[in-house]
């Protein structure tokens, strides 16, 4: 919620399945809602709101007032319990992440998380996912978007990358730190480093643009440890 002075917000409260005007703040060090931002990923602000079990995700672009109002349309699709991050930069600052708590009223049923899988379909796209989480140091992981079969060699940028990934951790809802490698190959491989904490389950979440549209394939992936052995069976995982 709050970190090094600055404390997400939120302002509005939410309806399951009605499009809300959601609306938060960001105060700063001083009390204040912080009103001057740095630009990154070609915003001043992302906005994700997941669902608890991790099966709802969306990126969201709000917009600013001048007295430091965030503004942006959300719908939950359905009741329970949200989390929502703030990534942003405050002028003269260094790059925050800050969590909220949302809440949707209604019958809450929540899903299992979906099982680990190296290929996600949304649409007409098939993305496979190349490497793995290791705990406690940045990994290598590589996105392969293909359509119908065929590699896909013309995404468009979004966000100042081919891909934006996000990386949450099952249970807590722990925000990675995922950086993409630069490259000037408009697909059909888009790679990333992504630090995992800790061993567990992890939910990957890739925005991708293709032909105007921005898809997003979601896996979960699990942080083993790094020599490839599974820990022995006089381990014990009661924690």
């Amino acid at each position: 919620m709050s970190q090094d002075g600055y404390t997400l917000n939120p302002i509005t409260s939410l309806t399951t399945g009605v499009p809300t005007d959601f609306q938060f703040t960001v105060i700063g060090p001083d009390g204040q809602p912080v009103t001057d931002y740095q630009v990154e990923h070609d915003k001043k602000l992302h906005f994700i709101v997941a669902s608890r079990d991790l099966t709802s995700f969306q990126h969201l672009h709000p917009d600013l007032t001048p007295d430091g109002t965030w503004s942006v349309k959300l719908t939950l699709p359905k009741a329970g319990a949200y989390r929502a991050f703030a990534d942003f930069v405050p002028a003269g600052g260094k790059k925050l992440t800050l969590g909220a708590d949302l809440q949707a009223a209604g019958d809450y049923r929540p899903e299992p998380l979906p099982h680990v899988s190296r290929t996600a379909a949304v649409d007409d796209y098939t993305v496979n996912l190349a490497g793995d989480l290791v705990p406690g140091r940045s990994s290598k992981l590589t996105l392969t978007v293909s359509k119908d079969g065929e590699p896909v060699t013309d995404l468009e940028p979004y966000l100042g990358a081919y891909g934006h990934l996000v990386a949450l951790r099952a249970g807590d809802l722990a925000y990675l730190h995922v950086h993409p490698e630069e490259s000037e190959q408009a697909g059909p491989e888009i790679t990333f480093y992504a630090e995992a904490p800790s061993r567990g389950d992890y939910r990957l979440f890739l925005d991708f643009k293709h032909e105007g549209k921005v898809r997003t394939a979601s896996f979960t992936a699990t942080a083993t440890l790094s020599d490839g052995h599974a820990p022995s069976a006089t381990h014990d995982h009661s924690h």
